[in-house]
């Protein structure tokens, strides 16, 4: 599993009342971050044996299990500044149930259903009542998607959090059969983007959110998003969907070429990792509607639309690749499951660029 930054973008416009607003002039030094994971690389690729698969996505690590037809997989992430959102509202159980799916999407990435999970919980003062919030959304997740919490760790450090400020990660394992394991060497020009809706920002972007409703909205989360009746509190909060019990199917039968959890780095930065050398993608930006939170944010923030792009998935929240042959077949049954499914654009040949057209 490749380490990143969280929340990328690439967009470089400046930040005060009258220009638009970026990641860095929300605190988010990206490039910082990739420069300090390369100091590291040869570090980390140092301990890897024969049993480690190297997976050019990335969004999982992978380890083949010796003797047996099974891959284990493995992924670790957290919600981010969606914290702060969920502690001034008393919400707490929506990040717990965000953190496991999220770290499903990313196994689902490579064909992995889940096993098992862990949680760290961070605190200054370990407030009773929030900590059992967290933990019932963490194991209502993983009862829905058939995942055992076995347990994790719960650490008190005034010296490093403040007051009740605490911070919240998951870990994940999970497996594959060896023929279902998903890593995009399949993927080929000509391919079908079929992309699946978001429930809204999902677990990234609230830096970025943040500074923009802190600026142009007095923080007021009990304001309803332009052109809505949902507050900001509520689309903020919006759960991050996991495309588990919709997409394994697809796996099982062999009609997935290539796949994408749409996070930090909105569709161009992830998926590039699921492209193979010799190949970029065409997306069609009119494909699918733009939820109304991605065109407030973008209007009251004059954030560029490479920015936001960047930063946001921008109403997907899930890509799939497959052939051609393929496509309707596979739209048609995510669509009988419920999902959000539309044709995002296709594969073309290329150096790995994603492209967004106005088609």
């Amino acid at each position: 599993m490749s380490r990143k930054p969280r929340d990328p973008n690439t967009s470089s416009g400046q930040a005060d009342s009258g220009r638009s607003t970026d990641y860095r002039s929300a605190g988010v030094d990206i490039a910082g971050a990739e420069n300090a994971l390369k100091d590291v690389s040869e570090l980390i690729r140092g301990t890897h044996g024969p049993g480690v698969l190297r997976l050019r996505s990335g969004f999982a690590g992978a380890y083949r299990v010796p003797g047996t037809d099974r891959t284990l997989l493995a992924s670790i992430d957290g919600v981010g500044t969606k914290l702060m959102v969920a502690a001034r509202l008393g919400r707490y159980r929506d990040v717990g149930y965000d953190l496991v799916s999220h770290c499903v999407n990313d196994l689902l990435v490579h064909g992995g259903r889940p096993l098992f999970f862990l949680d760290y919980f961070g605190a200054g003062r370990l407030n009773r009542s929030s900590f059992r919030e967290v933990v019932a959304g963490i194991a209502e997740a993983c009862g829905e998607f058939g995942c055992a919490l076995l347990g994790g760790e719960t650490a008190e450090m005034p010296g490093l959090y403040r007051g009740e400020d605490f911070d919240l990660v998951g870990a994940i394992v999970g497996e594959v059969r060896n023929d279902e394991l998903v890593d995009g060497s399949a993927v080929r020009p000509g391919h079908v983007l079929v992309g699946l809706g978001s429930n809204g920002l999902h677990t990234n972007g609230f830096s970025l959110a943040r500074k923009i409703l802190a600026e142009r909205e007095k923080d007021d989360l009990s304001r309803p998003v332009p052109g809505t009746r949902t507050s900001w509190g509520e689309a903020l909060l919006a759960r991050h969907r996991s495309y588990l019990a919709s997409v394994r199917p697809m796996v099982e039968n062999h009609r997935i070429t290539g796949m994408a959890h749409v996070t930090g780095g909105g569709i161009p930065g992830n998926l590039a990792r699921a492209l193979p050398d010799g190949t970029s993608a065409r997306v069609a930006a009119g494909a699918w509607e733009i939820p109304p939170v991605f065109s407030a944010l973008a209007a009251l923030g004059r954030v560029t639309r490479e920015g936001m792009y960047r930063t946001f998935n921008m109403g997907v929240g899930f890509v799939l690749v497959t052939r051609p042959d393929h496509a309707d077949q596979v739209i048609r049954e995510l669509r009988a499951a419920g999902e959000v499914a539309f044709v995002l654009g296709a594969v073309t040949r290329g150096d790995g660029g994603v492209v967004i057209k106005d088609d």
